[in-house]
Formats: structure tokens, C-alpha cells, sequence
């Protein structure tokens, strides 16, 4: 008789989350001041693409007074690792890339942010003032939350 041998232990995947956006560096200024995440800084990169002409000057933009990518910007969660050599987070990590179409219906998929107890409505203030929008408060059996969406209509929760 033969053993089965004992199924090997998933590797975890390293993932993203991507977020379509009408302003890429807008959104990511933004979810960076939102969640206290930091704007990836690919300009060595950039950089290095431009001399090597892998990359036009055309697809680039200065983002903060270095060159970025005109189409794609990332934010990440500070205490996570990241390539020195890229600037590409190897953690947490939100990547806004441009799209040409307007958002047009309600997220399959949100973020909810959970500022800690006492603290929703203070964290719904700061959030109205960096441009998020109040779209209704929720009472439920299962908890509270307000909706809102951020600049480009994306909705989120804070609960």
C-alpha cells in the first residue's frame, strides 16, 4: 500500500490591490494623507528607463519633484519592506493606474477603514477635508459605518 504524500503548504501570494483612476497621482496623494501610507518613489526606475530609452519622456510626470510614472502610481504601508532599487513596495500596497473611462457604477470591491473605537466621526471629518464625501450614515443590527467615496466616487467605509 502507498502513502499519499502530505500536501505541500501554500506559499502566501504577494498582492495588490489596483485601482482604476481617471487622476492616478490625485487618488494616490489622497489614499496616502487617508490610511498614513507613503507615495512610492520609482524614480530611479524612471530614471533608469528614460537613459536607457526603454521609456519616453512623454509617459512620465514629476510627482512631488521627482519623475514618476505618468500612468501608474503606488502608495504602501510605511513598515513594510520595499526594493531600494525600484521603489516598489513588497507589502501592503494600493497601484492606481489611469483609465480613460469614468467610474459608472458601485464598486464590486472597497476598502473599510477602521480608525479605532470613538474615533469614526473624527476620522470622517479629516476624510471630508483631504476631498472624501459623505454618501449616508449606517445603523445596523451588525454594527455602524458611514459610506463615503473619495475624490473620483470610489466608495469606501470608515467604521
Amino acid at each position: 500500500m502507498t502513502q499519499t504524500p502530505a500536501p505541500t503548504p501554500a506559499t502566501p501570494v504577494h498582492w495588490k490591490l489596483v485601482i482604476d483612476a481617471g487622476d492616478p497621482h490625485a487618488q494616490a496623494d489622497f489614499w496616502a494623507a487617508a490610511l498614513g501610507y507613503e507615495v512610492e518613489d520609482n524614480s530611479p526606475l524612471v530614471r533608469r528607463l528614460l537613459q536607457a530609452g526603454a521609456l519616453p519622456a512623454e509617459a512620465t510626470v514629476d510627482s512631488h519633484g521627482r519623475p514618476a510614472f505618468l500612468d501608474l502610481i503606488a502608495v504602501r504601508h510605511p513598515e513594510d519592506p520595499y526594493d531600494e532599487d525600484t521603489g516598489i513596495g513588497r507589502g501592503r500596497r494600493l497601484l492606481f493606474q489611469r483609465v480613460p473611462e469614468a467610474k459608472t457604477v458601485k464598486n464590486r470591491l472597497h476598502l473599510d477603514l477602521h480608525p479605532g473605537e470613538g474615533r469614526r466621526e473624527g476620522e470622517v471629518e479629516r476624510l471630508e477635508a483631504l476631498g472624501a464625501s459623505v454618501q449616508r450614515h449606517v445603523k445596523e443590527p451588525s454594527g455602524e459605518w458611514v459610506v463615503m467615496t473619495d475624490p473620483e466616487g470610489n466608495e469606501f467605509c470608515v467604521a
